[in-house]
Formats: C-alpha cells, sequence, structure tokens
C-alpha cells in the first residue's frame, strides 16, 4: 500500500468535466442516486451516471446464492448500466437516501447511506431498503466514486436503528 501512496494522482488521469455534481460527498450522492431514479418509460442520463466515477471505480452487489451463501458481483459502472439500465427504463425505479452515516479522512470518504427503492410500475410491492457502502475520493477539484457495495435489507437482516431515521 505504501507505493500506491506515492503515485502521482495525475498519473490515474480523468477526463470527466466537473459539475456542481462533483463539489461535495453529499452532491456526488444525491446525484447517484437522481441518475438512476425515474418512472417507467424515462431514460436514464449514463453519461452523467459515467461521469460521477473514478475512472477504475466498481460496483458490488451482495447476492444469495441458492445454497444460501452470499457472494459480491463485482460491476463496472458500464456493466451496471447493461445489466440493470433496461429494466430500470421499462419498470420505472426511485431510490432514495434515507439517512446517512459519513466518515471523511482527507481527501478520502466513507458513507454509510441508508436507502429506499421502489419499482413504480408495480407500486403495491414493498419498498426495497438496505445499504450502499460508498467509498468517494476527491483530487482536489472534485469528488469521484471509487466503490459502491450493496445489500438490500431480508427476514433476517435489518437496517441499523441509526439509519433508519429518515432525512427531510
Amino acid at each position: 500500500l505504501l507505493i500506491a501512496a506515492l503515485v502521482p494522482m495525475a498519473a490515474v488521469g480523468q477526463t470527466a468535466p466537473v459539475s456542481a455534481d462533483h463539489a461535495s460527498p453529499t452532491a456526488i450522492v444525491a446525484a447517484l442516486y437522481s441518475v438512476i431514479s425515474g418512472p417507467a418509460g424515462q431514460a436514464r442520463d449514463w453519461d452523467r451516471f459515467k461521469g460521477l466515477f473514478a475512472p477504475t471505480a466498481k460496483l458490488f452487489a451482495v447476492a444469495k446464492r441458492p445454497d444460501g451463501s452470499f457472494a459480491h458481483v463485482p460491476m463496472s459502472p458500464e456493466d451496471y448500466i447493461a445489466r440493470s439500465g433496461k429494466s430500470l427504463v421499462e419498470n420505472g425505479f426511485v431510490e432514495r437516501e434515507m439517512n446517512y452515516e459519513q466518515q471523511q479522512f482527507g481527501n478520502i470518504v466513507h458513507r454509510w447511506s441508508a436507502y429506499e427503492g421502489r419499482v413504480t410500475a408495480k407500486p403495491e410491492t414493498a419498498p426495497i431498503r438496505g445499504i450502499n457502502s460508498i467509498q468517494l475520493i476527491s483530487d482536489g477539484k472534485r469528488w469521484f466514486i471509487l466503490s459502491v457495495l450493496w445489500e438490500a435489507e431480508s427476514g433476517e437482516l435489518k437496517l441499523p436503528k441509526g439509519l433508519v431515521k429518515k432525512l427531510k
């Protein structure tokens, strides 16, 4: 890990334009939720989505296997779009941050983000709730999402009480 600290951020390279989405950890997380949300039939702004992430970013979904064990499913932002993009548009999906806990050390932020999501084409279905574990990094000019790891609530797994309070 020490050698990684010696590599200047400029060596990583980034050409994505800076916008209000990148101004702070709160702004970029709000943009993440906003860009994947919308009613059925509404196209998502996938260029905006991709622009939120660092070039090496990954997303990971925790999924239960048929045998009851768990796996993490790694994806690049492009993989996420390929896997979920069509369904988000066809069925509609709205996700919002309910509450969060955040820690920052210099240019690194970790945010536990409790979410609630709904499939808009099926309003009678129960909301989907869970936790997004989001790592963010700043290059001094803008914030990038480095990783998102999420797991949905289930019968035996409930959100921590401190994260259930809804943001106003």
